[in-house]
């Protein structure tokens, strides 16, 4: 994760800031832009629930929580890179994340904690982003041990992103995305084979055409035409590095 800043909250005119990323990361999609829950996007409107139980392990929920805020980018599965501008999850923490499109195509974008306490956190997603919506993370004691949750509500940003969810490519990678998230959590308190529970309930199957507008800021297409230019600052960076060095 990059330094803390006092200056990684959202402007005053509601955008996000800029923040520092390590050199090999996507930043792009996140400054300057605005969130976008879900009530600004474009598809239908799903809530989707994660849930594992952690059978075995002793950790109640303020200690699950306390590590999931602390250790959050480590659970994510290979491929998919979250850059922190705090040290664990706060309220106010703005972040970059680079993920897998379709086909392993990069996609470049982030999420905002709205809030984050010793019980739950929660993200907004930006403009841009593949859904627009608000998920929430918590734990709880239920039936003897404790359960960690992930709960959704979110539609397809744009047009496009929303013929990938109606073809099922994109609710196949979140699904399988943050069931693996909460395998990795289980693992860490020493619960394997548990599965993780889905469920997916459709909200409202109609779609927001006044939100077509928001293809302008679709975040796969601005990162695959943003991607020769960081292969090139990249390459570049690396080669006055080693000159310097010489």
């Amino acid at each position: 994760m990059s330094t803390p800043s006092a200056d990684d909250e959202p402007t005053a005119d509601g955008k996000l800031p800029d923040i520092e990323t390590p050199p090999d990361a996507i930043n792009l999609n996140v400054g300057g832009k605005e969130l976008a829950g879900p009530n600004m996007g474009f598809g239908q409107l799903w809530r989707k629930t994660y849930r594992v139980r952690l059978v075995g392990s002793d950790a109640g929920p303020r200690e699950v929580i306390r590590r999931w805020r602390e250790k959050f980018p480590a659970y994510w599965p290979e491929g998919r890179n979250f850059y922190g501008s705090r040290p664990r999850i706060e309220e106010g923490e703005v972040a970059v994340i680079n993920l897998e499109g379709p086909a392993g195509s990069p996609i470049a974008t982030g999420v905002a904690v709205v809030h984050a306490d010793d019980q739950s956190f929660s993200f907004i997603t930006p403009q841009g982003h593949v859904f627009a919506g608000l998920i929430n993370f918590s734990a709880r004691e239920e039936g003897g041990h404790t359960t960690a949750q992930i709960e959704a509500v979110l539609r397809a940003g744009d047009p496009l992103f929303e013929l990938g969810a109606r073809l099922g490519v994109i609710h196949q990678q979140e699904d399988a995305f943050w069931q693996k998230t909460l395998t990795r959590l289980a693992a860490d308190f020493g619960v394997r084979g548990q599965p993780v529970e889905l469920s997916s309930v459709l909200l409202d199957r109609r779609m927001r055409w006044r939100a077509v507008p928001n293809i302008w800021h679709n975040s796969a297409i601005r990162t695959t035409l943003y991607l020769p230019i960081h292969l090139l600052k990249r390459v570049t960076g690396r080669q006055s590095t080693k000159q310097a060095g010489e």
